[in-house]
């Protein structure tokens, strides 16, 4: 009778009728019993099936590891303390997130690729032609699905440049929106409306963040032209000082805000232009309160936001008419609001 310890050194000593399939699993059995048609089953039966599932066991664990160690680099990178603020901090983190996902997605595409080619070589099949052929066959794909590597290769760029992250608001041309997800072949946009744009990365030609580091909130205002500009500009400076010292926009409004002066003399109105710059995605909410606080002071002041008129000239000839040198053209004055809308009449 073999006992186990004799079994155990027979295993160092791979048996003749074992050597083509160097598998231990048949040395043991043909050990153990003398038939070669068993040990060589035993290769097949337990061997090659548990050599498949320690390799696909090994390829999970060390996704695994990799996901941990990737997890790990992303969160002392999203804690890490930067200056700029709360509004750098907050795109480091997305910038983070972004590049995790691409590591991960690449961890995981490497790993068990290698693992797949392992298992093939365990059942059998010559690995050293698919390995061969890997090049050749990734120019055919290169040429057969240009459009595919365009976009996955734009993907990558764009992560790595931090051109955009999910939260961001971008401008990409067709498609304005909220950022929610960014992948390597396509990047999902959601519009004010609601919309759901899908863009793939290869057709993006340009970019236009208006999240990065900092935004400017812009206003162009209206005032009569009978109106002191010098009183209108301290009045727009006064209303934009009062916001950036009020409590709730302390950390949203990050420097003086400024009146430019004079931006345009229009047909109906000088338009006079204020800045405020602001943490990112906060300049919408500047806007509106300060629309709003303006139309206030205004209204407190005295102070003439114009409104667009029509003048419409009435043309009637009429037989008694017919006569006169000039035509039979009568001017009207100046028609309000409810004469714009009447059409001419002859």
């Amino acid at each position: 009778m073999l006992s186990l310890t004799s079994v155990s050194w027979a295993l160092f000593d791979m048996p003749s009728t074992c050597e083509e399939s160097d598998s231990w699993s048949c040395a043991a059995v043909y050990e153990w019993t003398g038939n070669e048609s068993l040990a060589h089953g035993a290769t097949w039966l337990i061997g090659k099936p548990l050599a498949i599932v320690v390799i696909i066991l090994a390829a999970i664990v060390g996704r695994w590891l990799a996901s941990k160690a990737i997890d790990r680099v992303v969160s002392r990178a999203e804690t890490a303390s930067v200056p700029g603020g709360r509004g750098a901090y907050n795109r480091r983190a997305q910038r983070a997130k972004s590049l995790g996902t691409l590591l991960k997605s690449i961890t995981t595409t490497v790993v068990f690729g290698i693992a797949f080619v392992m298992v093939l070589s365990e059942v059998g099949i010559d690995v050293a032609p698919i390995l061969a052929s890997a090049g050749v066959l990734g120019l055919a794909i290169g040429f057969g699905a240009q459009n595919l590597v365009k976009d996955f290769l734009s993907g990558v760029m764009m992560m790595i440049e931090d051109q955009y992250g999910v939260g961001d608001a971008v401008d990409l041309g067709e498609a304005v929106g909220n950022v929610e997800a960014v992948g390597l072949r396509v990047t999902r946009l959601r519009d004010v409306d609601g919309t759901v744009w899908y863009v793939r990365n290869g057709e993006i030609l340009r970019v236009g963040n208006q999240s990065q580091n900092w935004a400017r909130t812009v206003l162009d205002i209206s005032v009569g032209y009978r109106e002191d500009l010098v009183r209108v500009r301290n009045v727009l400076q006064d209303v934009a000082h009062g916001l950036w010292e009020d409590e709730d926009y302390k950390d949203v409004i990050i420097e003086e805000p400024e009146v430019w002066g004079v931006e345009n003399l229009s047909p109906d109105a000088v338009v006079m232009r204020v800045t405020l710059k602001t943490a990112p995605m906060e300049q919408w909410q500047v806007a509106r309160e300060m629309r709003s606080r303006i139309k206030a002071r205004f209204d407190y002041e005295g102070i003439e936001i114009p409104l667009p008129q029509r003048v419409v000239w009435h043309r009637e000839q009429t037989s008694a008419q017919a006569g006169d040198p000039t035509g039979g053209h009568d001017t009207g004055g100046s028609k309000g609001a409810a004469d714009s809308t009447a059409p001419a009449t002859e």
